[in-house]
């Protein structure tokens, strides 16, 4: 009998984690009446500030904003597109289609991250809105201004329009 001998390797081991990524987004506005009501006075801006809030330590993501109108005036100044009721989407925010608008926000572990999402925080009524016009509003119905937030994490998506079509899904 020889004697023999074994060559042996043990490495360390190596032990993976895996934690759970999370968005949290809210959508806040201040500058409400208790009924939300808001009346449309020739000349007299109303103050309408729609806030759309990632929650600290919220994975990178999408931030979208919607604006659905229902019954909104479209009346517009003389010989211009301008409406003589209109609002305007806040800076930072990328147009994505009619009444969605998107920004790309960073994980940020400190703080929550707010957005103006009108800008100067308000619906402006131009001064030459008539009589005739404030009646046939009145005729069509109440004007309606909806803003919806959705966050959609940024990982894996491939473009601002993916992330919007995933977040659309979830909402059917």
């Amino acid at each position: 009998g020889g004697t023999v001998a074994w060559l042996v390797s043990k490495p360390d081991p190596i032990t993976n984690v895996f934690t759970v990524g999370n968005i949290n987004a809210e959508l806040t506005e201040t500058a409400k009446t208790e009924t939300t009501e808001f009346k449309i006075v020739p000349g007299v801006n109303i103050t309408k500030n729609p806030v759309a809030t990632v929650k600290a330590k919220s994975e990178d993501c999408y931030l979208f904003v919607q604006l659905t109108e229902a019954s909104w005036p479209t009346f517009t100044e003389t010989g211009s597109t301008t409406r003589k009721v209109e609002y305007k989407i806040a800076d930072g925010w990328t147009k994505l289609k009619d009444g969605v608008y998107y920004r790309e926000v960073t994980k940020n572990d400190t703080g929550d991250q707010a957005f103006h999402v009108l800008k100067n925080d308000q619906v402006t009524v131009s001064s030459t809105l008539t009589k005739e016009n404030a009646d046939a509003i009145q005729k069509t119905g109440t004007p309606k201004l909806t803003v919806a937030v959705y966050a959609v994490q940024k990982e894996g998506m491939g473009s601002a329009a993916d992330a919007w079509e995933t977040a659309k899904a979830k909402d059917n």
